[in-house]
């Protein structure tokens, strides 16, 4: 169905706050890495514990939301899993040592995920085709902020009140997304569409989800391009602090770049899905995060070959990012809206594994690829590389083998 044009001002704030909770957690505290380690003496394997860990219930848990948002409703999901995201992060701000940090980080991570499932599927339950794309693409533009303000907020507190305080922020935080909740988030799932929740059935609809191989190209493309942001955004610690000698205040100067990067990528997704077909606009979207990834390679070779990285390279290291944070804003609504079209009686369910594969391959970067590849900024452009080119393969394969289900009634560019 279609929302009333007067219910999108509504609902293109609050369906970004549920998803900006999701970066805030991440970026919010990553300027009190040293701190931290310093308070509980621990090392830089275990602070990215408290990020990978994270990650990984949040991706895992998005599995039990989808389908519990398509039984229970989505607001009543929705208010449960603030409450509990309040608590923990209550939980981490009194964190006596990196154990109980860590057990808040995850419990966050349980929490957190159902603002990115049901904040989707609330979307394509609202609106359709372009207008769906249009509005999703609005609220990357709003959702875009939180991996700029976060760090600069987490920063500011850390360098004012302490470590402790990020995490008091993000329990205010989830409790004003709770008010808007109630106030404005209207129940899209009627009592004629409500879907079992019986543990054969969940098994069975994720298996057939899993098996659907055009729906998992859309999936694995969006996560892949994802994860190739997301390994810097995981590094920015490293890169920022160790390799560039910036302060724990300038986390600024990567993350700003990087939103620029996703609101510009939101406005071109926003122009092009009222002219061509999301195919198109995929491919572009490809398009602009290949020459993003070519021009990162060649600065990274540049630096490794005729410089030691000193800050002032920082504007160097950042500009390729902020290129590939366009791409895939993009690319990411047709891709996200696209993919929950081919399951459209279990929208919960199939958001639900776009994310939780979209978070499981990011806590794979931050957890490995990151010990890795950070030790070298030439590597971590390489590390970037891999993953779009994966990406580029599963979506040309896509093209020349998905049904269209309406999408393309035109062939797109490929991308190169």
């Amino acid at each position: 169905m279609n929302a009333p044009a007067t219910r999108v001002w509504v609902i293109v704030p609050l369906v970004a706050s549920l998803l900006m909770i999701a970066p805030f957690t991440v970026d919010a505290y990553l300027p009190s890495f040293p701190a931290i380690a310093q308070e509980f003496g621990v090392d830089d394997a275990t602070m990215q514990l408290t990020l990978s860990l994270y990650l990984w219930f949040f991706g895992g848990m998005m599995l039990v939301h989808g389908p519990l948002s398509d039984r229970f409703g989505r607001r009543h999901m929705v208010l449960v899993s603030l409450m509990i995201y309040a608590v923990a992060s209550v939980g981490a701000a009194l964190a006596g040592t990196i154990n109980e940090l860590i057990a808040a980080r995850i419990v966050q991570g349980i929490a957190a995920g159902a603002g990115v499932v049901i904040g989707r599927a609330l979307v394509r339950d609202l609106f359709e085709g372009a207008t769906a794309q249009r509005v999703m693409s609005n609220i990357t533009f709003v959702f875009a902020a939180a991996p700029a303000i976060a760090p600069i907020i987490g920063g500011g507190l850390d360098a004012v009140f302490g470590w402790r305080s990020v995490f008091w922020f993000l329990a205010l935080f989830a409790g004003v997304s709770m008010l808007g909740v109630l106030g404005f988030m209207p129940e899209t799932i009627g009592a004629h569409n409500r879907q079992s929740i019986a543990p054969k059935f969940i098994v069975i609809s994720y298996l057939k989800a899993l098996i659907h191989r055009p729906f998992m190209g859309l999936t694995l493309v969006f996560a892949l391009l994802f994860s190739g942001m997301f390994l810097y955004i995981a590094a920015a610690p490293i890169v920022l602090i160790g390799h560039l000698g910036q302060p724990s205040t300038g986390f600024w100067k990567f993350f700003v770049p990087l939103v620029v990067g996703l609101i510009m990528g939101s406005r071109v997704s926003n122009f092009l899905a009222r002219r061509y077909a999301p195919t198109r606009t995929v491919s572009m979207g490809i398009l602009i995060a290949a020459l993003a990834v070519f021009f990162n390679v060649m600065q990274g070779l540049w630096f490794a070959q005729h410089l030691t990285p000193n800050p002032a390279q920082i504007w160097w290291t950042v500009s390729p990012i902020m290129f590939y944070a366009m791409g895939m804003a993009t690319a990411m609504p047709a891709l996200n809206l696209m993919g929950l079209d081919y399951i459209p009686a279990q929208r919960g369910l199939a958001s639900a594994l776009q994310g939780f594969i979209q978070m499981t391959l990011a806590g794979v970067v931050s957890g490995f690829a990151v010990a890795l590849l950070a030790k070298n900024l030439l590597w971590l452009a390489l590390g970037m590389a891999v993953l779009w080119a994966l990406a580029c393969l599963i979506w040309l394969t896509w093209l020349r083998h998905a049904p269209r289900l309406g999408f393309a009634s035109e062939r797109a560019p490929i991308c190169p």
